[in-house]
């Protein structure tokens, strides 16, 4: 048996143990019965990926009398719709704001665990747009900011005076 068919058996053992239909599971969780049934037959492939498997892992684990972090922590090191990596996001983030990435991930993960984005062979980069495209953006802002700041200094001094 493969750890991800142990996990879901581990599941669907607790469900019956306590007596809980799939029914009962699907009303409180709002889960279609359907996604349940699959998942206890580890199949995962009509799942969302990320924070809904997430949230779904949980509710299950809830209901069935699992602790519900220690059931998701391992859902996530078993499924990859689990997958919690949110370091290229930061970093994207970072960009946007010039400012460095000081994320550093609880877990660690393969680099390459869902393939590396690639053309040709090759990694593919960040476009080399992207940079002089946000500075030309913050140039334009804070010149609209500062053109709408005589405006709102004179509304909030005829507030007040009146």
């Amino acid at each position: 048996m493969t750890p991800q068919e142990t996990f879901v058996a581990r599941l669907r053992r607790y469900r019956q143990r306590n007596a809980i239909s799939l029914d009962e599971i699907s009303g409180t969780t709002r889960v279609k019965r359907e996604l349940l049934e699959a998942l206890e037959n580890n199949d995962l492939t009509d799942w969302p990926r990320g924070l809904y498997a997430r949230a779904w892992i949980r509710a299950y684990a809830s209901a069935v009398g699992l602790d519900p972090i220690d059931t998701v922590d391992e859902f996530c090191r078993l499924f990859p719709h689990g997958d919690r990596r949110a370091k290229a996001t930061i970093r994207e983030i970072a960009e946007i704001v010039a400012a460095p990435s000081e994320y550093r991930d609880e877990f660690s993960h393969p680099e390459d665990r869902r393939g590396a984005a690639t053309a040709g062979g090759r990694r593919v980069t960040p476009a080399a747009w992207h940079a002089p495209l946000v500075q030309a953006a913050r140039g334009v802002w804070a010149r609209l900011a500062s053109a709408a700041a005589p405006h709102v200094r004179d509304r909030r001094s005829a507030r007040t005076s009146m």
